[in-house]
């Protein structure tokens, strides 16, 4: 998960073992993807980095850009 950690103003990568609550403190997601075996093992089988790859070409920057510019514009 990409998140903005606004106590040190910073983009922080954080890695989240389950999808109930598992977020950093005080740290607001900008961009998240799931890659556990479940989320792509009907279509990619095994091939993990393919899977990564495609996840790439389908995230849309316009929202992940408005969603940093709403919580840097919070902080201060």
């Amino acid at each position: 998960m990409l998140a903005y950690e606004p106590l040190g103003g910073r983009l922080v990568v954080e890695q989240v073992y389950d999808h109930h609550g598992n977020v950093g403190m005080n740290t607001t997601p900008l961009l998240v993807f799931d890659a556990w075996e479940h989320a792509y093992y009907l279509q990619y089988r095994n091939v993990r980095p393919d899977y990564v790859e495609r996840l790439w070409t389908l995230v849309n920057w316009d929202d992940v850009a408005k969603r940093f510019a709403d919580v840097t514009s919070q902080a201060g």
